[in-house]
């Protein structure tokens, strides 16, 4: 496995991330310790070293689970990211949410479950539309100074409240974001609208969460297989099943498994882009870590693309306006370098 850096830093990370989302039984499903043992096992082995997990995860059983096979290795190794925001108790009205006061008991928590003396990334979690993001910067600022946190990363968050988040920081010399974890996939590419441009000009590493869109793009339901998917949801309409089909198409072209065509599609979108790939069975991510083996062609991206392409709405399609370029280009919008 090869490695990227994460956003403007000079993190090494692997270019798949492990979601550990799954490790844990809890709710009737998920990989027991000993499975997930074996999981990061033979991520690790494959070069791996980038985990992703929350405090919320299967009730702090995912965090429980990593913290103690980190016990059994070299911590230095893994790059650990989890999240704080949503309730890991009812107790009172501070125990969720943005705040300050929530994330500082958040991370102790976490830390005490991770069994570790620092995390390398944080992410907040949703954001909860009332804390001001100054008080969220300020107060990962002060986590990094204090050493217990090395990265501050932020998801699924408006375009606007990250972008004023990273300005405030670069003015008042905190801490920036450096990634940004949003639900992205062929299935979901609402995120191009705003978010994806917003975290190229910024730097930032987009981490997708559900690039398989929870397996929908896996074919496995036109399949005839089950899965956790409801019937009624939207990644089994008829256009997400019309877009499976393309991918299904191009899987027998190359010879590939589903899962490598839709993951490499966000890996070959021209931006810095990391999908986390949970597993809750070994020969799940044995699969998966192929992806980076495969690298599809233009008009292979050309055929998802256009089968799953959406409306970008205003401004973004107004922008590709033949007039508009014409207006704002003078007649070169094909011969300039674009950001």
């Amino acid at each position: 496995m090869n490695y990227k850096l994460l956003g403007r830093s000079g993190l090494k990370v692997s270019e798949l991330c492990l979601g550990t989302m799954g490790f844990g039984t809890e709710a009737g499903w998920g990989a027991d310790k000993d499975t997930s043992f074996a999981i990061m096992d033979a991520y690790a082995k494959a070069g791996g070293n980038f985990l992703d997990t929350a405090n919320i995860y299967k009730l702090g059983t995912s965090e429980k689970i990593i913290g103690e096979y980190l016990g059994n290795h070299d911590r230095d190794y893994f790059v650990l990211a989890t999240k704080y925001t949503l309730k890991d108790n009812t107790t009172n009205p501070n125990a969720s949410g943005n705040s300050r006061k929530n994330m500082m008991r958040s991370v102790e928590e976490s830390l005490k479950r991770l069994k570790t003396d620092f995390i390398d990334v944080l992410y907040l979690h949703i954001w909860d539309d009332i804390t001001p993001i100054d008080e969220v910067l300020r107060g990962m600022d002060d986590l990094i100074k204090q050493g217990k946190i090395n990265y501050a990363a932020i998801s699924d968050t408006p375009a606007w409240v990250v972008a004023k988040g990273n300005t405030l920081a670069e003015l008042m010399g905190w801490s920036q974001f450096i990634a940004l974890q949003v639900e992205y996939s062929l299935l979901a590419r609402t995120a191009e609208r705003e978010l994806i441009p917003m975290a190229k000009h910024f730097g930032m590493t987009v981490t997708p969460w559900a690039p398989l869109a929870g397996g929908a793009l896996t074919g496995k339901y036109l399949k005839g297989d089950k899965g956790r998917i409801k019937p009624e949801s939207k990644r089994l309409d008829s256009r997400s099943k019309a877009i499976t089909k393309v991918v299904m198409e191009i899987a027998k072209e190359l010879g590939v498994s589903e899962s490598h065509v839709a993951l490499n599609w966000t890996r070959q979108q021209g931006f810095s882009c990391i999908p986390i790939v949970g597993a809750t069975k070994v020969d799940q991510l044995l699969d998966n870590l192929k992806t980076v083996e495969v690298a599809l062609n233009n008009d292979q991206l050309k055929r998802l693309n256009d089968a799953s392409a959406i409306e970008l709405g205003f401004p973004g399609d107004f922008f590709q306006e033949d007039g508009v370029k014409l207006n704002s280009f003078g007649g070169f919008y094909d011969r300039v370098e674009k950001r």
